[in-house]
């Protein structure tokens, strides 16, 4: 038999599948796989129904409901001043994961190089190669995560197409800000680079702060595609509605790449997220709110166990270092099915986010966005094994 394509025919199984099975077989407490454990506010799912029962159900526009991409540039420019036409600069995706192929596919060209930031979301770097591209990884040490900025600008060069940033940031929960966000400007537009922004995560931010969008630095919109997602947003992960809002030369684009993907979104979903994200604010701050008190209530049962819990300014995740908690193992996946086999509580190991080589062996990646009683019982099930401080 003649062989398979080499990018995905290389790939095993991911190991969020392969912690979440484990954590079954065991019946551990799953804190590996992010989502919520709830379902999101009533009153949108009652939307989505309601329009599934109302009709039509044949194909909406290949870029989504009008009323759903009004939405999105509505939404851009309540929050971040950005202004979009809805009729040709938002694009509607059957999720951010899609928007990111879509984007990716419309950018990229054989050669192309790709600066982006380890860790790093494990769906970037396949399509990258796909693509024919070359990714240029600047990796974050713990425990702060900041750029190193001799390695950010020694990333780019005359082949560099595009910058992606995750901000903010799975799995470390960084935010990218200020500084860093100009100096990211600075280099992307001395080289000529688009930026792709996966903001999937852009209202689950904690401690007063605010997610700040690149395309909102001076003169980075014209050359910015930026990404959100409704499952994050709304705690509606299986709807999988994503969308990308950017310059209509880029979206024409990345249209293109779209259409011959999922070409279009279910209508229904579209419409109940298009009355969504007209919510009042007391919605967006209730749902950082709460997620900021589970990452605390989490964060602080760790620390009593004894493990090092890093800084999460974001997302649904907590980072923790297991040095002299528990047994000294020989890779972090080891530690991550132990935790899962002997202490009942499913973890990620954070190998899985590095590319690069001798990643660390000493971080796994808790998920929080679970109900107080399933962190409570983790974090017992956890102390029970391992003991506390």
């Amino acid at each position: 038999m003649k062989a398979l394509n080499p990018t995905f025919d290389g790939l095993g199984t991911t190991i969020f599948t392969t912690m979440s099975a484990l954590a079954v077989e065991h019946g551990a407490i799953n804190l590996g796989q992010g989502f919520p454990d709830e379902d999101g506010p009533a009153d949108i799912r009652q939307k989505a129904a309601d329009a599934l029962m109302a009709g039509p159900n044949q194909y909406p526009p290949m870029a989504g409901l009008p009323a759903l991409r009004q939405a999105v540039a509505a939404h851009d420019q309540r929050f971040y001043g950005l202004s979009y036409n809805w009729q040709d600069e938002v694009l509607v995706t059957s999720g951010a994961t899609e928007a990111l192929a879509a984007c990716l596919f419309a950018l990229l060209s054989p050669g192309d190089e790709v600066v982006l930031f380890e860790p790093l979301y494990d769906s970037y770097l396949p399509i990258i190669r796909q693509c024919g591209a070359i990714p240029k990884i600047v990796r974050l040490e713990a425990p702060d995560w900041r750029i190193p900025p001799d390695a950010l600008a020694a990333a780019f060069s005359p082949a560099t197409k595009l910058v992606l940033i995750n901000s903010p940031m799975n799995p470390t929960g960084k935010l990218f800000a200020g500084g860093e966000l100009a100096e990211i400007a600075i280099l992307a537009r001395r080289h000529d680079a688009y930026l792709l922004c996966d903001e999937v995560y852009e209202h689950l931010v904690f401690d007063g702060a605010r997610h700040q969008p690149i395309a909102a630095l001076p003169g980075m919109r014209e050359r910015t595609l930026r990404i959100g997602s409704a499952g994050k947003t709304f705690s509606l992960t299986g709807w999988k509605v994503g969308y990308v809002s950017g310059p209509r030369e880029l979206i024409s684009a990345v249209a293109k790449a779209h259409q011959f993907l999922t070409f279009t979104t279910p209508p229904d979903l579209q419409a109940a997220i298009a009355y969504a994200l007209g919510r009042d604010d007391t919605y967006y701050q209730g749902l950082a709110a709460a997620l900021q008190a589970k990452r605390d209530r989490l964060a602080s049962g760790l620390a009593g166990i004894g493990f090092t819990v890093l800084p999460a300014d974001g997302t649904y995740f907590l980072t923790v270092l297991t040095d002299g908690i528990g047994p000294a193992l020989e890779s972090d996946e080891a530690y991550a099915r132990w935790l899962t086999v002997e202490a009942g509580v499913a973890a990620i190991p954070c190998s899985a986010f590095y590319a690069g080589e001798a990643p660390p062996q000493n971080m796994v990646r808790f998920c929080f966005c679970k109900q107080d009683k399933v962190l409570e019982d983790a974090i017992s099930r956890l102390a029970a094994k391992i003991g506390g401080k």
